[in-house]
């Protein structure tokens, strides 16, 4: 089982977004020695917790920094920009770090209301059009990306440069049934993200399967997974950095904009018991616990949902955590041994 990670270059409290850039670079020159598979830098706009708004600058330094993972993000949002200038700055990476580079796309806007408009605020004080055209937006980014746009296309002759037998690798990213039909129908790969829909991934990736359309591109489906999890010594350990992640999301829940909390902050959060109860129930979106027991349990999900791949998102409350919880992971799985590219290393 191949196994990547999601970086959300998460804020930890007493940190600027500049440590938490700082953070990600070094987590990924780890995560290539581990042996980890993928590597992907997810977009986010005007949130206090999250400091990566441009995945694909982020993951222009982390090819450059890394040998052997691919790198990609989880995602670009398509609907903010326009097709031709993501397939532009895709090719550019393909053609920098050949073989090496994802493009994971989404829909979601992600911020708030406000920052999507103005993200989408076009030439005059128009706005672009929204997620209502992502479907077409995602078919003419693959054909630019591909040279096959049909040629009753209208920018059918556009040249996408820069020029190269190559091209990253396409993933529709999602938490829907939307995202995994839309993936099944234009026969592209599809992530889906578990941390955001749960256990509602094993119908969607199923499905995603029985009803794909081989395509130029991809002629057979290819699933990842995408999980939340947390991994210590021991359980009791994971149980307690977790709690930096409860509040995060009590914070989430209430609208406050904040950095990622630490567990001394967690700690000694005045929690009241709607509090304690909504932490409880968002925990089934996360894994956590002991190396074998985390391993477990993320092979049992990737099993359920019928994954090709998985990935881990882990956040806590201070980095050196998180860079163990990694190490944990990948020791688990013994990625470094699976991969033959860090053997001849």
């Amino acid at each position: 089982m191949k196994v990547g990670i999601l970086d959300q270059s998460p804020i930890v409290s007493g940190h600027s977004a500049a440590d938490a850039l700082r953070e990600t670079i070094a987590l990924a020159k780890l995560a290539d020695e581990l042996g980890y598979h993928r590597y992907w830098l997810a977009e986010h706009h005007a949130i206090a917790a999250l400091a990566d708004p441009c995945p694909e600058v982020l993951a222009a330094r982390v090819a450059a920094e890394t040998r052997r993972m691919r790198v990609g993000t989880g995602g670009v949002l398509l609907p903010h920009y326009s097709a031709l200038k993501v397939a532009e700055v895709f090719r550019m990476l393909e053609a920098l770090y050949p073989g090496r580079i994802d493009l994971g796309i989404g829909r979601a806007p992600g911020g708030e209301l406000r920052t999507a408009q103005a993200l989408a605020r076009g030439p005059g004080g128009g706005f672009q059009a929204g997620a209502e055209r992502f479907p077409e937006q995602v078919a003419e980014l693959a054909g630019y990306l591909e040279r096959t746009l049909p040629p009753e296309h209208p920018f059918a002759r556009v040249r996408v440069q820069p020029e190269g037998p190559g091209a990253p690798d396409i993933w529709l990213l999602g938490s829907s049934d939307y995202s995994g039909a839309l993936a099944a129908h234009l026969g592209l790969r599809f992530a889906f993200a578990h941390f955001i829909g749960g256990e509602g991934a094993h119908p969607v990736m199923r499905d995603y399967r029985a009803q794909f359309r081989p395509s130029a591109r991809v002629a057979a489906p290819r699933s990842l997974l995408c999980v939340a999890a947390v991994c210590a010594e021991t359980r009791e350990r994971a149980e307690r950095l977790a709690k930096s992640m409860d509040l995060r999301r009590v914070h989430m829940a209430r609208g406050v904009e904040a950095p990622i909390p630490t567990l001394e902050e967690a700690d000694a959060h005045p929690w009241s018991e709607a509090e304690r109860t909504y932490a409880r129930q968002q925990r089934a979106r996360l894994v956590l616990g002991e190396p074998g027991e985390v391993r477990e349990r993320l092979l049992a999900l990737a099993g359920q949902s019928r994954a090709d791949e998985l990935m881990v998102l882990t956040i806590t409350g201070d980095y050196a955590s998180r860079r163990r919880s990694y190490e944990l992971v990948a020791q688990a799985f013994e990625l470094a041994r699976a991969d033959p590219r860090t053997r001849a290393a």
